[in-house]
């Protein structure tokens, strides 16, 4: 088992990466999310490997970080998804970006990697509902889930609102927010809490206040 790979980026190319680690030149499949992260043809690269052995071939896939490395493990896990179906995923979308879809069903926005369907899309929900953890989301990743527009996004869902279109009392600006707290999880109360929380400020949209109620969340 290749647990990671430590050398020189030799060569960088469509799909993937060559590196020299000790005279030999290691040809390792990545997503476009690691190669647009990539540093410079020449210099230090650690990247951590998953090698696979199937009836068509052998493979080695990479990730600079090692989270990354486990979501594509967990892709893999799933009925129906190989290695070429799990790295068109995470080029398609990061893995905060795929967490933030699958706690939202937002199964349109996994359908866009090339190759997966709406099936397999709802498919990977099911599976990885359970599994994944919203812990340490970045903010950047709601613009592209929870404001994507997709069947996961923002809008109106049973037992999120109040007949007034509002979470708790809060209708307007802030609500959309709040509501998008309450359907990844978090208590009523404590998504109300945080969104009023941040909204000292006239003017600000839901995008950011969604951004910052969840950093009043995680650090509050």
């Amino acid at each position: 088992m290749i647990s990671y790979i430590d050398g020189v980026l030799s060569e960088i190319e469509e799909n993937g990466i060559v590196v020299d680690c000790g005279g030999i030149g290691y040809e390792v499949a990545m997503p476009l999310t690691a190669l647009e992260r990539l540093p410079g043809v020449g210099e230090q690269v650690k990247v951590f490997t998953h090698f696979q052995v199937r009836e068509d071939g052998v493979g080695l896939y990479g990730f600079l970080f090692r989270q990354d490395l486990r979501m594509f493990k967990q892709l893999l896990g799933v009925n129906g998804v190989g290695p070429k179906g799990a790295l068109g995923i995470l080029s398609a979308l990061s893995p905060d970006e795929l967490r933030v879809a699958v706690a939202t069903d937002d199964d349109k926005m996994i359908a866009k990697a090339p190759g997966v369907g709406t099936k397999t899309a709802k498919r990977i929900i099911l599976d990885l509902k359970d599994k994944l953890s919203l812990d340490g989301l970045s903010p950047d990743a709601w613009s592209a889930g929870v404001f994507g527009g997709g069947a996961g996004g923002i809008g109106p869902g049973p037992g999120t609102a109040d007949s007034a279109g509002g979470v708790s009392g809060i209708v307007g600006a802030g609500s959309d927010a709040a509501r998008a707290l309450v359907e990844l999880g978090y208590p009523r109360a404590q998504a109300v809490a945080a969104v009023r929380a941040v909204m000292t400020e006239p003017g600000l949209g839901d995008e950011e206040i969604l951004k910052r109620a969840l950093k009043q969340i995680s650090f509050g």
